[in-house]
């Protein structure tokens, strides 16, 4: 039974336990003094500002990206983040696949067993999941999302990708016994920066605006001050009453660009529009800033 809910309580996503399989982050968009999205605690990756973006202190050049995942024991060393970011598979399986599971503590090797022949019995490991299962997904019915390769611990990551759909396996890494079922799969989304000449001779085809998806996540005051034609203004401080809806907004599978003022809140949000489902998304490099400079000085700077 898929419990997938898009937006469940925050507290499911606290980086104490959830979730004991995930190695990848993604941004929370823990903006101090923003209203905060209620994400989804399956989101392919979980990240946070090791200090928080203010008005006074928008663009951090280095973020400490703590693990959700306590299967690490430590955070993760700092990411700096470089002019050029692909999110494009270097693993050699360009598939993300949909999974849920069930853990259970090592020891428990009779109800193990007996929860796969429950299963075999035909009881649903989603219910399972919620009754019996240690990890905080179990909320979601042991709903871990939208998963490629590398985002994993390798014991996990060997059985879910060489499982059969709809098929529920086990496996065992060292927080217990697993049970997961793969639900579905699909060729993995794209995320990558374009450079500012790129982008420019783009949107010199009408087409172009017309037929791709473009957001401006600036303020209201910033774009006042400068803006690009075609672009739909999703402030980021307004991202509580947008966020929600952004599927019915906009067309997870068309082509999508994000723009900010240096690119970096419109990386965080590229990110998690990857993790809402959006299959091509485009982050600015260098965001409104480097475009005025490098290609547009009819754009103002400020």
């Amino acid at each position: 039974m898929l419990r997938a809910a898009h937006f469940p309580p925050m507290a499911l996503a606290s980086p104490t336990t959830f979730v004991a399989l995930r190695k990848s982050l993604v941004p929370l968009l823990t903006i101090s003094s923003f209203p905060l999205p209620k994400l989804s605690t399956f989101s392919a990756f979980h990240s946070f500002f090791s200090t928080p973006i203010t008005p006074s202190r928008p663009y951090p050049s280095t973020l400490t990206l703590r693990q959700v995942s306590p299967m690490l024991g430590h955070p993760h060393p700092q990411l700096k983040l470089s002019a050029s970011f692909n999110s494009e598979s270097g693993h050699g399986d360009s598939r993300e696949i949909l999974v849920q599971h069930l853990l259970l503590k090592e020891d428990d090797q009779n109800l193990l067993v007996e929860l796969q022949q429950r299963i075999a019995g035909g009881e649903d490991l989603g219910d399972l999941a919620v009754e019996y299962s240690m990890c905080p997904s179990k909320q979601e019915g042991g709903m871990l999302g939208w998963v490629r390769k590398g985002q994993m611990v390798p014991e996990f990551e060997e059985a879910a990708f060489s499982a059969p759909l709809n098929k529920v396996v086990k496996c065992k890494t060292n927080f217990g016994w697993h049970l997961l079922q793969v639900l579905s799969e699909r060729e993995e989304s794209l995320l990558k920066d374009i450079q500012p000449e790129e982008f420019y001779a783009k949107i010199q085809d009408p087409s172009f605006i017309e037929e791709a998806q473009l957001i401006d996540v600036r303020e209201p005051e910033e774009v006042s001050q400068a803006s690009l034609p075609g672009f739909q203004v999703l402030p980021l401080r307004q991202f509580g009453s947008w966020g929600p809806e952004i599927t019915t907004k906009l067309d997870p599978m068309k082509d999508t660009y994000v723009m900010c003022h240096h690119g970096m809140r419109s990386l965080q949000v590229a990110k998690w529009l990857q993790t809402q489902g959006f299959r091509k998304v485009f982050n600015l490099s260098g965001g409104i800033h480097a475009y005025a400079t490098k290609v547009d000085p009819s754009v103002p700077t400020y």
